[in-house]
């Protein structure tokens, strides 16, 4: 990584936030996809008929559309949605979509975009020192994150990142296998001398294996 630019900005944001910072970016940047889809893309019949041909929204992007004001939209994007399903309720034949989730696919991107950028920084210029520096101040990737990560054909994770990764989930594991054995009967004494963060670790354990954002 040369210098810096957008997406380093945007990861350093995130890492200043509890959780996992890929998680976080997501949130926001699909919370504003969906927002400019409504207000930019409702009435363009080409992006109309592959929201038809993806068959909507997924379950899970499909209730982000409850926080939207704009109804009108929303009510367009079901009409088309239903309208595909009735279709083929009377014919006694489900479809197969063409394409997944809009939604979805636009995370997948936005995902590869971020992990591939911090493949990219291994220390040899002042930004790639600062973003290290940063990034293992924060929480870290969750395991999905870490995970796709891992998968990413024709990159290599630097050191410095692997290293971290693997020791905040390795701590994580022993952590949790304390608060198991302190749970047993006739262990209150150890479990009370457990500290606030480690006595609620399984919160922590069921964010990071199931990734999404943490509250502040």
């Amino acid at each position: 990584m040369a210098e810096k630019h957008v997406n380093y900005f945007a990861l350093q944001k995130a890492c200043e936030k509890p959780g996992c910072p890929v998680c976080r970016i997501i949130d926001e940047r699909i919370h504003r996809y969906i927002d400019g889809m409504l207000f930019e893309h409702i009435s363009d019949r080409t992006f109309r008929a592959q929201y038809r041909e993806s068959g909507g929204f997924c379950s899970v992007h499909a209730e982000t559309l409850l926080t939207y004001r704009d109804g009108l939209a929303v009510a367009i994007l079901g009409q088309d949605t239903l309208g595909a399903y009735l279709e083929d309720f009377r014919k006694k034949k489900m479809r197969k979509y063409k394409y997944p989730c809009p939604a979805c696919g636009e995370q997948y991107r936005i995902e590869k975009e971020f992990l591939t950028f911090l493949t990219e920084g291994n220390g040899d210029t002042a930004a790639d020192t600062e973003l290290q520096q940063f990034f293992c101040a924060s929480g870290g990737l969750c395991v999905p994150h870490y995970a796709q990560l891992v998968s990413l054909k024709g990159r290599k994770i630097p050191e410095w990142l692997s290293s971290f990764q693997e020791q905040k989930f390795q701590q994580l594991m022993n952590r949790t296998s304390r608060f198991i054995e302190c749970s047993a009967w006739g262990k209150q004494k150890e479990f009370s001398a457990l500290s606030d963060a480690d006595k609620i670790v399984w919160k922590e354990l069921a964010a990071t294996v199931r990734g999404g954002i943490q509250p502040d």
